[in-house]
């Protein structure tokens, strides 16, 4: 009887893999290459142990591997559900909106806070500031089709962003519209551990690993115009460069 499930799959005696890591490499690949969507539930141990003909211990310790990646998240009474990912280059300059719209996913912000305020000494740094100096501080949550992928809080100057309030879903689309949308930016990303208030805003447990991302944007004439720090869920993001090796 042929399988009704999107992927092949076929134990491989041979292999020094245990078979439930083998069926979850199969998931995996199943998930990035389309057979899956986000949000779309997978088949329960025991539609996976039927139709593969393995044991459900075997389906159920694979589907646990996902979990522990991200790859799937678990809702308790109602089953398994394919994690959205958003995957960013990190070659080009884009914005989260424009990110997500590309992938198919739906953009929302939760805004928390949009304010005029002095510049703090990092943000005065950062964007070449003198003390005194306003700037427009934006904080919100990001949101793809409802799920919290990050916490992020943008610090531009007054004179760049006089009216925090008439940003609406996407900052840079605001800042194209008086030609004040960054050309380039610096990003540099490393890793921390979720306290109590990121786990709370990112819907995560207490010490979860998050990525932590410190961006800052000119304009083309080499003015700093933001100054963006951004908390990702590492479960949902995955950052991807391409590398090139000249020749000898």
């Amino acid at each position: 009887m042929k399988s009704k499930l999107p992927f092949a799959f076929e134990a491989d005696a041979e292999s020094p893999s245990p078979l439930y890591l083998q069926l979850a490499l199969a998931l995996s690949r199943a998930i990035s290459e389309g057979g899956y969507q986000a949000h779309e539930a997978l088949p329960s141990e025991r539609v996976l142990a039927e139709e593969l003909g393995i044991s459900r211990v075997t389906a159920r310790k694979a589907i646990e591997r996902l979990v522990e990646q991200g790859l799937i998240v678990r809702k308790h009474g109602s089953g398994n559900y394919i994690a959205p990912r958003l995957e960013q280059p990190l070659t080009r300059l884009t914005s989260f909106t424009e990110e997500l719209h590309q992938r198919g996913f739906v953009p929302q912000s939760r805004w928390l806070q949009r304010v005029l305020a002095p510049a703090q000494a990092d943000e005065q740094l950062s964007l070449e500031l003198h003390a005194g100096e306003r700037v427009a501080r934006l904080e919100r949550l990001r949101l793809a089709d409802n799920v919290v992928m990050a916490y992020e809080v943008s610090v531009l100057p007054e004179s760049v962003l006089p009216n925090p309030e008439a940003v609406a879903a996407s900052l840079y689309t605001h800042l194209a519209q008086s030609g004040q949308a960054p050309m380039r930016a610096l990003q540099h990303i490393r890793a921390m551990n979720a306290d109590l208030k990121l786990a709370s805003l990112l819907e995560v447990p207490l010490g979860a690993a998050v990525l932590f991302i410190t961006r800052v944007g000119y304009l083309a004439d080499g003015k700093a115009v933001e100054l963006t720090h951004s908390y990702c869920r590492s479960d949902y993001y995955d950052f991807v460069a391409e590398m090139r090796r000249e020749p000898v």
